[in-house]
């Protein structure tokens, strides 16, 4: 059984928390459609386009012609 987040926190401290949970499902070094990247989302909150914003937003996941791919980051 799947878990579904019902919202994004509202704190930015948990969201940027629940941000890298789903930064997580995408490989390194692989690219992704945006139909890709809203399936994988979709499958734990339905507003997956906010998601998909913030990931980007974040630093999280870059985008370029259509294409995202997970951003190296040192955590």
């Amino acid at each position: 059984m799947t878990c579904r987040v019902t919202a994004l926190p509202a704190p930015e401290r948990k969201r940027i928390g629940l941000l890298r949970w789903f930064d997580r499902k995408f490989e390194h070094g692989r690219s992704y459609s945006e139909l890709e990247v809203n399936a994988i989302i979709a499958e734990f909150i339905n507003d997956y386009a906010s998601v998909r914003r913030y990931l980007v937003d974040y630093g999280l996941m870059d985008r370029g012609a259509g294409v995202y791919w997970r951003v190296d980051t040192a955590e």
